[in-house]
């Protein structure tokens, strides 16, 4: 059994380690392979937080991933991905995998985070959306429901992403017909692509949530429609490569999910979630 991170930053966008630092953070997890996805180059009007590559480091990013790759031959399996944002230009070929993500939408002729935080996030639905917080929703998922088709991508990242700052449904109600009505849409998009949904635990790593994304209402909905996941810690930093794995696996299985998807030289490939509870700590 595979113990797999496929969501992993470095220095080279808006991560804290160097990648060899989340190569020897991954062998200290029990990790077989770990995948890097930095995040896309875009144009300064969709970077307004700084987050992604330089197209400039590109070329580097590739060669010290791949010398890692040949450097930890034999203790750790190394990917070359990329995150694609919906916004940026395609990438050059030469990948193995891209995950697709949406982390802002437009109005008013403004890019607006919905990861940034939460004060930003605030600001933004007052200023531009009203105050309507759904309206937002709205406008995020119908992003969401083509960013496998913009991208390209393999798996679908932190699917509700926009939720981050809404622990307890503190701003808006995910439960409203609005909100769901929303993102079944996207999500049924999404399926007719073929892709994974990662749950992913990055914003529990960073302290603003207590559980993964996506939540256990749109897994069940995913799993009823056959979807496939793969779990991910969106790691930041060399001490969360496997973060809150175990809690991930377990809500997989209480939403029906039998087993998730690995990478490899062949392909994506399925792994029972027992077997990979069996491996995470």
């Amino acid at each position: 059994m595979t113990l797999q991170n496929l969501h992993t930053h470095t220095v080279f966008s808006d991560g804290g380690s160097t990648a060899e630092e989340m190569v020897l953070g991954a062998i200290r997890a029990g990790c077989s392979s770990l995948g890097f996805s930095d995040h896309s180059p875009l144009s300064p009007f969709y970077d307004p937080d700084r987050y992604a590559m330089a197209a400039s480091d590109v070329p580097a990013y590739r060669s010290e991933i791949l010398r890692l790759r040949e450097k930890y031959a034999g203790e750790l399996e190394i990917y070359l991905g990329l995150e694609q944002d919906c916004d940026s230009p395609a990438p050059d070929a030469g990948f193995d995998y891209l995950i697709g993500s949406v982390h802002s939408v437009v109005a008013d002729g403004v890019c607006l985070s919905v990861d940034n935080t939460r004060e930003v996030l605030i600001s933004a639905v007052r200023d531009h959306f009203g105050g309507d917080y759904l309206a937002l929703a709205e406008a995020y998922y119908q992003r969401v429901g083509g960013v496998a088709g913009r991208t390209r991508c393999q798996i679908v990242g932190h699917f509700d992403l926009l939720t981050k700052f809404n622990e307890g449904d503190r701003l808006f109600d995910t439960g409203a017909p609005r909100y769901l009505d929303a993102a079944m849409g996207a999500l049924d998009a999404l399926l007719k692509e073929d892709v994974l949904f990662e749950i992913n635990t990055g914003a529990m790593s960073r302290g603003c949530r207590s559980a993964p994304y996506p939540a256990p209402p749109l897994l069940r909905a995913l799993r009823d429609r056959g979807g496939r996941i793969c779990v991910a810690s969106d790691s930041h930093r060399a001490d969360t490569i496997a973060f809150a794995f175990r809690q991930a696996g377990e809500l997989a299985l209480s939403c029906g999910f039998r087993e998730i998807w690995t990478l490899t030289g062949s392909g994506f490939q399925a792994v029972r979630l027992e077997k990979f509870l069996e491996c995470v700590k």
